[in-house]
């Protein structure tokens, strides 16, 4: 069952930090058994980030081994250290949720616990984003990972961006900088962080991507197994149905039943031939039971685009519309936040 993020319990805040001025940057590092790695990453991010004013918010993940004792030292240290707890596992998507929910930065940035992302590139980060990109996700050109995972990651990444339409090398790298109208509008459940690019590119939103510096893990080991596969395609199949069908579920449906009701109709008129023109008892061919059940299957998927385009017209109305538009002249507009759309760049293909 997907993660409710209401089911958490609220962060509770002191008053003075309610009244104080947001930092521009935040940067997000969910944490999941990585205790040996953590003082040394928020050492070379507090050297990366420089003068910036930012805020460093941790998401314990339920870890066990000590990461919180170290993360609650740290702290202490650093007052612009913030930390999340979770009461147990929820999984990389839960942690970035609730990290994005309590972020209050203008740019907000990710990268993993595990020392293999390099924080010397949230300056070039921070620059993409000034630049006018709304998302800038990280390319790990040279992945310091055994061929196990190398390959597979290949392979994902091809297709999903051959299904998507969103040309980039790396889709599932955790080193990435977002613009907060980004991360106010993103709804992330399951493992749906793998496709946030492709989600935002639906959006309406620029994304682009930076090389960046994959090291060789130092401590621990990977928190993702062979399940990680079977979970990515499933994913994937939801993301394509959210991105291009959300809004017209009978254009998926629609053709899927189209082919079936074809299908089951050339069979049947094959059989409706032989059966007149050359006499063969067709009753008890296994053919024209195929035939029929492709004919029932295409009426099946036809009623449910039909109802689900129904269903999808009534929540629409009066609900807000999830496209990013903008109006020019802006004295004309309804709201302030509306202008025209910037002109979108070529994202780099592969």
């Amino acid at each position: 069952m997907p993660l409710t993020l209401r089911c958490l319990p609220p962060i509770i805040r002191p008053v003075s930090a309610m009244h104080e001025r947001p930092p521009r940057i935040s940067i997000i590092v969910p944490v999941y058994n990585e205790k040996e790695s953590l003082e040394e990453l928020h050492r070379q991010i507090v050297a990366a980030i420089g003068e910036e004013p930012y805020e460093l918010v941790f998401v314990d993940d339920g870890s066990t081994d000590g990461s919180r004792l170290v993360l609650q030292r740290l702290s202490a240290e650093n007052p612009a250290i913030r930390l999340v707890k979770f009461n147990r596992n929820f999984g990389k998507s839960a942690a970035l949720a609730v990290g994005f929910r309590e972020s209050r930065g203008e740019i907000v940035l990710t990268l993993d616990a595990d020392l293999q992302d390099d924080p010397k590139h949230i300056p070039q980060f921070i620059q993409k984003i000034d630049e006018g990109y709304d998302l800038v996700s990280g390319w790990k050109v040279v992945r310091r990972d055994p061929l196990t995972k190398t390959a597979p990651s290949r392979l994902f990444n091809l297709v999903t961006a051959w299904l998507t339409g969103v040309h980039l090398h790396d889709f599932n790298c955790g080193f990435k900088a977002y613009r907060r109208e980004l991360v106010d509008r993103l709804e992330l459940y399951g493992e749906l962080h793998r496709f946030i690019p492709a989600l935002a590119f639906w959006k309406g939103f620029e994304v682009t991507e930076i090389a960046v510096d994959h090291r060789p893990r130092q401590f621990g080991k990977s928190k993702f197994g062979a399940r990680r596969f079977l979970a990515g395609l499933l994913d994937l199949i939801t993301v394509l149905f959210l991105t291009r069908f959300t809004r017209k579920p009978m254009h998926l449906f629609g053709t899927i039943g189209l082919v079936c009701f074809l299908a089951g109709l050339v069979i049947n008129l094959y059989l409706t031939g032989l059966k007149l023109i050359a006499g063969e008892p067709i009753g008890g061919r296994p053919l024209l039971l195929l035939g029929v059940l492709l004919m029932v299957m295409g009426m099946q998927f036809f009623a449910t685009g039909l109802l689900a385009d129904l269903a999808n017209l009534g929540s629409s109305r009066g609900s807000q519309l999830d496209y990013r538009y903008e109006v020019w002249p802006a004295s004309t507009a309804r709201s302030a936040r509306r202008a025209l759309p910037r002109p979108r760049r070529p994202l780099p293909h592969p």
